[in-house]
C-alpha cells in the first residue's frame, strides 16, 4: 500500500564547491559526486556530498553561481580507509540553475531502528539522537542519523524502536578526528537537525 506522506525528499540550493568527479558504477550506469556548500542563518557552511547519474551532468554545471538540487537522502556503510562509517549523501533527481537564498530542507518519514538516546549538552540543553530507517522504492532502506532539541528531544526520548515518525529539518555537517589503531583520520559527520517531528 502506498504511503500518503513523503518518505524522503531533500531540496538544497547553494554553491558547487568542486567539479563533479567519477564516484562508482552500478548496473551499467556511471555516477559522479560533488560537494555542495549551503549557508546556515548563522553564517556557518554545511558541505554536503551530492551524487548524480552521468546523464544528469551538464557542461555548464561548474560555471553556475548557484544550483538547486532536489532528491533523496541516502546512506551506505563504507568499510575502507580506517574503519566502518556511515556515509550520507544526497542523490540528485533534478538539478536546476537558480539564484536566490541558500536552501537546506529535508522531509522524512521512517521507522526508529534504535532506541532514542537523550543527553544534555554542557550548556544544559536537552538533545536526543535518533536513527531513522527510511524505505526506498527498490526495497532497500537508508539509515539516517537525526537530532532533536529541547521539548521535542524529551518527547522523542519516550518513543520506542519500530515507532513511525515524520520529520522536517536540515542536513548539517561537522568535522571530527577519529583514531583507529593509533592513526588519526579526518572525518565529516552528517545528520538531520530536526525542526518539526511527530510520531505517526
Amino acid at each position: 500500500m502506498e504511503e500518503t506522506t513523503v518518505a524522503n525528499h531533500v531540496v538544497l540550493r547553494g554553491i558547487m564547491a568542486e567539479a563533479p568527479e567519477f564516484s562508482h558504477s552500478s548496473r551499467g550506469e556511471r555516477f559522479y559526486t560533488f560537494p555542495l556548500e549551503t549557508k546556515r542563518l548563522s553564517g556557518a557552511v554545511d558541505r554536503i556530498n551530492v551524487v548524480l547519474r552521468e546523464d544528469a551532468l551538464y557542461s555548464e554545471l561548474g560555471e553556475a553561481e548557484k544550483i538547486t538540487v532536489s532528491g533523496e537522502l541516502r546512506s551506505f556503510n563504507n568499510r575502507r580507509g580506517g574503519g566502518a562509517r556511515l556515509v550520507i549523501t544526497v542523490f540528485a533527481r533534478e538539478i536546476a540553475f537558480e539564484d536566490g537564498p541558500d536552501v537546506n530542507e529535508v522531509e522524512l518519514t521512517g521507522t526508529l531502528c534504535k532506541q532514542p538516546n537523550l543527553c544534555t549538552t554542557p550548556m544544559g540543553r536537552d538533545i536526543c539522537d535518533l536513527m531513522l530507517a527510511v524505505n526506498r522504492r527498490c526495497g532497500r532502506s537508508d539509515y539516517l542519523p537525526c537530532i532533536t532539541w529541547g521539548l521535542k528531544a524529551r518527547e522523542a526520548a519516550g518513543w520506542s524502536v519500530s515507532d513511525r515518525v515524520h520529520l522536517t529539518g536540515r542536513i548539517q555537517s561537522r568535522g571530527y578526528i577519529k583514531l583507529v589503531d593509533g592513526e588519526a583520520y579526518e572525518r565529516t559527520a552528517f545528520e538531520v537537525s530536526v525542526v518539526e517531528i511527530e510520531k505517526l
